[in-house]
């Protein structure tokens, strides 16, 4: 075959394996998620994290296994949504170490949009490079369906697919590059939601 003009890596994560954190793991998750609560500097005063966190399925990649979150907290204002990710490293046979969390908020909310259909958070977590100032981030994408029948998401670059996972619990995890560099135009990612019979439900990008 002819080389490929754009050779970026596909499927750089490993499939979630574990699906949504429960139980005891979940709890230690949730206290590393606290603490990098405790540390958002301008969160509103009142704002504090609630005892249930939404767990979204884990995606291994560069070595560490990340698991994205979100939950909602009562402020003076209003609600407002806490979100963010807690990573830690997994030794093949032994017990997980390491633990990194990374927390923020927001008051735009997915009920106060209608026009919505994917709910979506990410977080860049690494960066690829390429040949001749070619480059990329790698992202970490956590989000919701806001649209009924909506099985499967994937990440896509320009019509091509470079990650894919089933929906669970109404919840995916992504991980893929974002924001292509020095390939002309830069190219940034969509996520499209897909039905049973494959048909597109949603579209959005990261920018919207």
């Amino acid at each position: 075959m002819r080389p490929n003009p754009r050779p970026i890596p596909r499927f750089i994560a490993d499939t979630t394996q574990e699906g949504i954190p429960h139980g005891r793991f979940a709890e230690r998750l949730r206290e590393e998620f606290g603490k990098a609560v405790e540390a958002i500097g301008d969160l509103p005063a009142g704002a504090e994290q609630p005892a249930e966190v939404d767990w979204f399925p884990e995606r291994a990649w560069g070595g560490r296994v990340w698991v994205p979150c979100s939950t909602r907290a009562d402020g003076p204002e209003g609600e407002v949504e806490l979100f963010g990710h807690v990573s830690y490293v997994q030794p093949p046979g032994g017990e997980p170490g390491d633990f990194a969390a990374k927390a923020d908020f927001t008051d735009i909310l997915a009920e106060d949009n209608p026009d919505w259909r994917i709910d979506l958070n990410d977080d860049v977590i690494g960066r690829w490079r390429g040949e001749n100032g070619r480059a990329g981030a790698v992202t970490l994408v956590w989000g919701r369906p806001l649209v009924r029948g909506a099985v499967a998401a994937t990440a896509v670059l320009e019509g091509e697919t470079v990650d894919q996972e089933l929906i669970s619990q109404d919840r995916f995890t992504l991980i893929a590059l974002d924001a292509l560099e020095a390939y002309g135009d830069d190219v940034f990612m969509e996520v499209k939601l897909w039905s049973r019979r494959a048909d597109e439900l949603a579209s959005e990008t990261l920018y919207a």
